[in-house]
């Protein structure tokens, strides 16, 4: 019976729907943990310097010209 039960609990065969669902949900929770402070640093903020995506387009347009 112990060996039957550690067996059991060793078994890794597949990952059933609740797992990727679990992880689903961790990967949600972080994004949205995390998202203004992203939003802050892709767009920029009240100071007006245009954020990373800003600063991208900026050195692209200088580079164009």
């Amino acid at each position: 019976m112990k060996n039957k039960l550690v067996a059991y609990f060793k078994d890794e065969a597949g990952q059933t729907s609740t797992e990727y669902i679990l992880l689903v949900a961790v990967v949600a929770a972080i994004v949205f943990k995390f998202r203004d402070a992203a939003m802050q640093m892709l767009f920029g903020g009240d100071a007006g310097n245009g954020g990373i995506l800003g600063k991208v387009f900026q050195k692209a347009e200088t580079g164009l010209q």
